[in-house]
């Protein structure tokens, strides 16, 4: 395949269309080498580097020198270009609802490619072509200032519905352009460039499908929070005046306030900037958010958080080049107040579609449930201390019968472990192996699986409360693996010497209430983890 893409952007390779258009043609490349086995050949063509004069409306082209424009510029070049391609992609920005003005020179110039004669075949006149561009294919790509591409291109598509018919070309026209600069975007613009390139992959397989084309046509960000960050963007308040680049980019963070987040009541967010001197306070409220500068004599009603940072620190957290969480393990900076703000900070500013699920195709993803470990241990201690042989039926029962029941949750390793080892306790029961051995050393099992975890990658803690945290992300956060190690070692420790007095019992008159004995430390372990998860990410926090 070869293809030709046509840079009409003034700015060059620094172009915002031409990031897109990239990404489509590797798209395009990725699928040709797959399924055929080879690269495209790929020429691009800057025009802000071409030396094209506008057209002068001589038609010497059409009489004098047929097929030969009378201005000797590149412009020959460019159309032996065109001729030899087999897809052409014009990529540009939308300059006042219409192509960038050299850019429509070059289209201008293109009439040594056409005939004089008048074309019955073409809608309200035309003419036909000099060449014979059957089984060429044609795509336009343009991003525009506007929060979407809706309505904004008519000038466009009637210009090249004239020239390659209606239906005769593939377009991807995005709003929001000026966006894919901004790095602080980029979790949400890297998001959009993905579908692009996947429409390049099907566009040279035949065809962009329906689910692509919706992902395409998805605004990146809904009205009223784009317009907020593209008014701020200009750093300059409503008198004209510039104003202070903190300022600037905390109205930034603050239009990307998602009002779904908002808790019930207002968030008070204090940014406290210290490398400039300068706090910015944040208001999330029910309606939306707002900013307001701090007063010489400082703010009269208190925060609910305040983070100490300096603004170039936050600037790079913002745009991804260091973590947030690991920039706070270092102690880059720090948290006072309410922490759930920053365990929740996706909920609040994360990036988020206009007007769709943010899972595919609207279907949740299954999630974790601590019940798929515990119960069938709870039953098993339960049950079989009463009555070993029908407690261990029903321990089995309950770790066939539980994931049914629980079909939509995402069962873990640690759940499975769990019923095999249930299973094998019960197993024993029923074989005539002592219940004095059987449930003490059941408790060290589960200990056992505790302690072990640990030692992994995700130890078993973390593989439920990550539900709470933004899910997979959290594994992510160093301070929420910190803090889930440090809790699964305890319910570990806990379980692990649990046999000692369980095995005592066991030979007392209080054997058949050792499941309901030995709840009572785990309670209160309930209510240290409880309180732990969020004392700790503070406590590091506060540096």
């Amino acid at each position: 395949m070869k293809i030709l893409a046509i840079n009409g952007s003034p700015k060059g390779e620094r172009s915002n269309t031409w990031r897109l258009t990239s990404a489509f043609l590797e798209g395009i490349a990725t699928q040709e080498e797959s399924g055929l086995g080879q690269a495209p050949m790929i020429e691009t063509l800057g025009v802000g580097r071409l030396d094209i004069k506008p057209c002068l409306g001589c038609f010497s082209c059409w009489s004098k020198t047929p097929g030969i424009c009378c201005i000797h510029d590149d412009m020959q070049a460019v159309i032996e270009k065109i001729l030899w391609a087999d897809v052409v992609v014009w990529s540009f920005p939308l300059y006042y609802f219409g192509l960038p003005g050299p850019l429509k020179n070059l289209i201008d110039r293109q009439l040594p490619m056409s005939l004089p004669f008048m074309s019955s075949q073409a809608e309200s006149g035309g003419h036909p072509s000099r060449y014979d561009m059957s089984g060429k294919r044609t795509v336009v790509i343009s991003t525009c200032g506007f929060y979407t591409a809706k309505g904004n291109y008519s000038g466009v598509t009637d210009l090249f519905d004239r020239l390659y018919g209606r239906g005769g070309y593939t377009a991807i026209f995005c709003g929001q352009g000026e966006l894919f600069r901004v790095k602080e975007l980029s979790k949400r613009t890297d998001e959009y460039l993905s579908q692009v390139k996947k429409a390049g992959e099907e566009f040279a397989a035949g065809g962009i499908t329906e689910d692509t084309r919706s992902e395409l046509d998805r605004d990146l960000y809904p009205r009223d929070i784009f317009e907020a960050m593209a008014d701020a963007s200009w750093g300059i308040d409503g008198s004209g005046k510039k104003e202070d680049p903190g300022l600037v980019f905390t109205r930034q963070m603050a239009a990307l306030y998602r009002r779904q987040a908002w808790p019930g009541q207002d968030v008070v967010l204090d940014m406290n900037y210290t490398d400039i001197g300068k706090t910015y306070r944040i208001v999330l409220g029910a309606a939306g958010s707002h900013v307001e500068e701090e007063p010489a004599d400082g703010f009269a009603a208190d925060f609910t958080t305040r983070i100490n940072t300096p603004l170039s620190v936050w600037r790079s957290i913002a745009s991804g080049q260091i973590a947030g969480d690991e920039a706070l393990m270092e102690h880059l900076y720090s948290v006072e107040g309410n922490f759930d703000l920053m365990i929740h900070w996706d909920d609040f500013f994360g990036a988020t579609r206009a007007g769709g699920a943010e899972t595919a195709r609207g279907v949740a993803e299954p999630k974790t449930n601590m019940l798929l470990l515990l119960i069938p241990w709870i039953v098993f201690w339960v049950a079989a201390s009463i009555d070993s042989r029908w407690g261990s039926l029903t321990s089995v029962a309950a770790c066939v019968l539980l994931p049914v029941l629980m079909h939509r949750a995402k069962a873990t390793l640690y759940d499975r472990i769990s019923a095999l080892g249930v299973g094998a306790c019960s197993i024993a029961l029923l074989a005539g192996v002592s219940p004095i051995l059987v449930i003490p050393a059941s408790y060290f099992l589960f200990g056992l699986l505790w302690a072990v975890s640990c030692f992994t990658k995700v130890p078993l803690t973390a593989h439920y409360s990550k539900n709470s945290y933004g899910g997979d992300a959290a594994l992510r956060n160093p301070i929420f693996m910190r803090t889930n190690r440090i809790l699964t070692a305890a319910w570990g420790a806990l379980y692990l010497v649990t046999p000692i007095w369980t095995y005592f019992i066991m030979q007392t008159d209080a054997a058949s209430f050792v499941g309901a004995i030995n709840s009572v430390l785990p309670a209160f372990m309930g209510d240290f983890t409880a309180w732990f998860q969020k004392w700790y990410p503070r406590h590091i926090a506060r540096g």
